[in-house]
């Protein structure tokens, strides 16, 4: 586009447009009918190209069609859309779209990821902490193409958990939103300790056993199906660290590891044998034997025997065991007068443990 500068006694004066001066007797420039018809043609076609319907009132359309012409071309536009509420997003809202679902359960639903849209990005994320649901689900039967080791065509929704979580998709112009990053890749299903109590965001949750509806997390329960790790609720006790089937129709439940040492798994190598995934094992001692000397004397205390003389009285030992009792490695009450009476030797419970320290365990849900 340019001047007229082809077409003859137009009047421009040093290459553009002037008035007329009637004071200094100066003709105005001519503006020919066809110039003017190709100028506004020019606009009209920016604006329908961006799908605006031409409006001689609206002088801000060119921009506008601008904007949505560069938001094609780049797909990660340069809006962002504040929700506190369900909504479906119209393609003008696309970009960063920030979700507070502090007064309850919402449900953002995204485009139609055909060839009307394009190829559009969206980032959707999560700005309160609270635990109300908060889903983000693809239009109609459109799929958003994550977990495919699971289910080769994705899933219909995914779900933010924790303030700051988010997800960055983008549509293919075929039905599918493709994950292109999100806030925490890690592998679905992974076990982790942390330094915190409190749930992370991200997609975790603690190891406690709780049911979950199937349809709620489809992912997760194809996840506990091929996970060789799945009971069914009545052979829950001993394999509380498996996955079960929970009422066998429409709810399943995850493992609870809590208060637990944990064991790897034998996978046929022979030393932990016979064990599945998630079974639980009651602690034990290894068969041994312990050999105690005895004191000497009449025929009532066995032999081998070792003379009275022999026993140091300095030690934890009964050095002067009454009459026909035999001498022992319990603390010596003549020595000890604290609390290492007899009987109250080493350190006791109702379990047996090594030293250790407690931390939380999470499991990754999405």
């Amino acid at each position: 586009m340019d001047y007229p500068k082809s077409v003859p006694s137009v009047g421009l004066v040093n290459g553009r447009f002037v008035d007329e001066n009637p004071l200094a007797g100066t003709p105005g420039s001519l503006i020919p009918a066809v110039w003017g018809n190709s100028v506004t043609q020019e606009i009209l076609g920016v604006i329908s190209a961006a799908g605006i319907t031409p409006s001689e009132a609206d002088t801000g359309q060119l921009i506008k069609a601008l904007q949505a012409i560069l938001g094609r071309s780049s797909p990660m536009r340069s809006v962002v859309t504040r929700l506190t509420a369900s909504k479906s997003l119209a393609p003008d809202e696309l970009g960063l779209v920030l979700i507070d679902a502090s007064a309850g359960a919402n449900t953002v639903t995204l485009p139609a990821a055909n060839a009307a849209l394009g190829i559009r990005d969206v980032i959707v994320r999560r700005v309160d902490n609270s635990g109300n649901r908060l889903t983000v689900r693809a239009s109609g039967s459109d799929r958003i193409r994550f977990h495919t080791h699971l289910a080769a065509n994705g899933y219909p929704f995914l779900v933010l958990m924790g303030g700051g979580d988010w997800w960055h998709l983008r549509s293919d112009e075929a039905g599918v939103w493709w994950p292109v990053g999100r806030f925490d890749a890690t592998a679905l299903g992974r076990i982790s300790f942390e330094c915190t109590r409190q749930v992370i965001p991200g997609g975790y949750a603690v190891l406690n056993g709780n049911l979950l509806v199937r349809s709620d997390w489809p992912w997760l329960w194809d996840y506990a199906q091929l996970s060789g790790a799945l009971v069914n609720e009545a052979s829950r006790s001993g394999n509380e660290g498996a996955w079960t089937s929970g009422d066998g129709a429409t709810t399943f439940r995850i493992p609870d590891i809590r208060g637990e040492f944990l064991r790897v798994l034998d996978e046929a190598r022979g030393v932990d044998i016979d064990r599945s995934a998630g079974s639980r094992q009651m602690y034990a001692l290894e068969s041994h034997n312990h050999y105690l000397p005895t004191s000497s004397g009449s025929a009532n205390r066995p032999g081998p025997a070792i003379a009275d003389a022999s026993w140091d009285v300095t030690r934890d030992v009964n050095a002067a065991p009454a009459t026909g009792i035999v001498g022992t490695t319990y603390p010596n009450p003549l020595f000890f007068s604290g609390p290492e009476m007899v009987g109250n030797i080493g350190s006791f419970g109702t379990e047996t443990r090594p030293r250790n320290i407690a931390y939380p365990a999470r499991i990754k849900l999405i």
